[in-house]
């Protein structure tokens, strides 16, 4: 039986922008007003929804969208360009290829040691200061360790991104998600944690045990990765292999003890000074042109290393752009709010644990339009907090049914900057990640469920 083949993930893009706009011809236009709160956050007004004129998009708009998803994710879009081009600095200074023939060496008999250790790591910055875009360089550094260990780069990638998926999904302290979704919901600040801990924790030991059994069948037998062929033209390229003479000698182990020392400047820029894009885009810059001069590489080499690494992301820029036009097509269509009219009044018919259930629902539909965790707490959560007092639902329970409904589909929906930019980076297509990703998925969303009903049943509160 042939394998159906999917479209290039651009092309899938596109079919998606498409569907979008034929939605804002049946979809009635609707709008909330919208105030700015006391962050100066603009937020929508509970019970202010009206229909508008309709705003149907034609085919001109859908092509003029994609130049103004590229502006609107320009940050996001030369964060990748840089952070290629700066490990195509690295990686040829023969660093990173040293370093983990050295470490994988170390972890004979211990390999899968790095998924739980990694996972745990990077679950616990997604918890506590929402590590999303911060991933996209980890991705470069854990798929050849993964392919050194014998695994595959769809291991490499699940190491660092949905580590800190799980814990975005399962945050505890998240200011991201938990803290505007509280702020708003008038809680006290990252409160309800003894329940969030244990939520956090089992989201997490999910994403580690399906990781890890995944990982020991490619161990076993590497034919069945679905992105075998992609990962042997992969070791070519970087020399991983049997055979490669790499000496971590004093210049490269100078490279990545300066690599670690970014990396914890990083963090700590990000949890005390609230770095974003821009001023890790500067660390990692500064890594690179290091690096070069360590490696006492020309001036020209640098910026032709540079040049080349940037270039090979340029499909992953612009699947980053491309991906925000479903937003910019649904908002111009002004049939987003449309939809959460429609969704939240279909809440309040049912039980307290079904419409928590539905809430968690409502949030994953929504999170498809609105792949952003502090846009859809502005967005979602003045609606969703009165009417939980309605139904008989705690405002703690819909912020959980929040962050959930935003965190597990933020890992596979094309609609997501941060996702599409990380495959992107890895190289690895669209669908063949989605395909492999759906189970745990899955599992995940039932899970959800789950977890819903003890928080709806004790009537989880502020404390």
């Amino acid at each position: 039986m042939k394998k159906i083949k999917l479209p290039h993930t651009l092309a899938l893009i596109f079919l998606i922008m498409l569907v979008a706009a034929l939605l804002t011809w049946i979809i009635p236009g609707g709008q909330y007003d919208r105030v700015e709160n006391k962050d100066k956050r603009e937020v929508v007004v509970s019970d202010s929804f009206h229909y508008v004129e309709n705003n149907p998009q034609g085919l001109f708009s859908v092509l003029k969208s994609p130049i103004r998803g590229m502006e609107e994710t320009a940050n996001i879009i030369g964060f990748i360009l840089i952070i290629g081009g700066v490990f195509s600095i690295v990686q040829y200074t023969g660093a990173i290829t040293a370093f983990i023939r050295r470490l994988s060496q170390k972890l004979e008999g211990r390999e899968s040691l790095v998924i739980p250790v990694g996972v745990f790591m990077f679950a616990i910055f997604g918890a506590v200061f929402g590590m999303s875009e911060e991933v996209i360089p980890f991705v470069l550094i854990f798929i050849p360790l993964s392919l050194t260990l014998g695994y595959d780069s769809i291991v490499g990638v699940s190491i660092p991104f949905l580590g800190a998926g799980l814990g975005f999904a399962g945050a505890i302290l998240n200011p991201f998600t938990i803290g505007i979704a509280q702020g708003i919901a008038e809680l006290p600040l990252f409160s309800g944690l003894a329940y969030r801990l244990i939520v956090w924790l089992i989201i997490t030991s999910i994403g580690i045990i399906s990781i890890m059994r995944y990982a020991r069948k490619i161990k076993k037998n590497p034919e069945l990765s679905p992105v075998y062929e992609l990962d042997q033209k992969r070791a070519e390229r970087t020399s991983i292999r049997e055979g490669d003479e790499s000496h971590l000698d004093l210049n490269k182990k100078l490279i990545m003890i300066l690599l670690g020392l970014i990396v914890i400047v990083m963090v700590f820029g990000v949890m005390r000074y609230k770095w974003f894009i821009q001023e890790i885009a500067a660390l990692f810059l500064g890594l690179g042109l290091l690096s070069g001069i360590i490696a006492r590489l020309s001036i020209n080499d640098i910026a032709n290393k540079f040049v080349e690494g940037a270039r090979d992301l340029i499909g992953a820029a612009l699947i980053v752009g491309f991906a925000r036009t479903i937003l910019i097509i649904s908002q111009d269509g002004m049939i987003i709010d449309t939809i959460m009219y429609k969704l939240s009044g279909l809440i309040s018919h049912f039980h307290p644990v079904i419409a928590a259930q539905m809430m968690f629902l409502m949030q994953t539909c929504i999170n498809f339009f609105v792949p952003s965790g502090s846009g859809q707490a502005a967005l979602t959560m003045p609606i969703m907090a009165p009417l939980s007092d309605l139904i008989g639902v705690t405002r703690q329970t819909a912020v959980l049914a929040f962050q959930m409904g935003d965190g597990f589909t933020n890992m596979i929906i094309p609609t997501s900057g941060v996702t599409m930019g990380v495959l992107g980076m890895a190289k690895i297509p669209w669908d063949k990640w989605a395909r492999w990703l759906l189970p745990i998925e899955i599992i995940l969303f039932l899970t959800g469920l789950i977890l819903l009903i003890p928080a709806v049943l004790m009537h989880w509160g502020p404390f």
